[in-house]
């Protein structure tokens, strides 16, 4: 079955660069016609979607998010990276990968948190 696991620095200090990195395995992400997304949620909040990348590399971005956010891949790893620049404490939160399709329900990786201080 398909996994996913995010990495990354549990730490970041602001104005820094957020990266993280999601490792898929028992699944291909190129493979049609998958889409693989971030998610994150803040302490005490909801959900917030950040932006997905498809199988085929195309992006999208949530609109409050896509002037500080860039998705890649690097298939020869099978992992797709998130990058969120120019931090604030504001974006401390749980940040999620997963796996989605129009046919079928989602797959997410367990979570990993990332705090935004100095």
């Amino acid at each position: 079955q398909v996994q996913l696991q995010e990495s990354g620095p549990g730490l970041v200090k602001p104005s820094q660069t957020l990266s993280l990195s999601c490792t898929v395995s028992g699944g291909s992400i190129t493979s049609n016609y998958y889409y693989w997304s971030w998610i994150r949620q803040p302490p005490g909040k909801g959900l917030e979607w950040i932006g997905y990348m498809t199988y085929s590399g195309s992006t999208l971005y949530s609109p409050s998010l896509k002037s500080r956010t860039s998705i890649s891949r690097d298939t020869s790893k099978n992992q797709f990276s998130l990058q969120l620049t120019s931090v604030t404490p504001e974006d401390t939160a749980v940040y999620y990968c997963s796996r989605d399709s129009r046919s079928e329900g989602a797959t997410w990786g367990q979570g990993t948190q990332v705090t935004v201080s100095s």
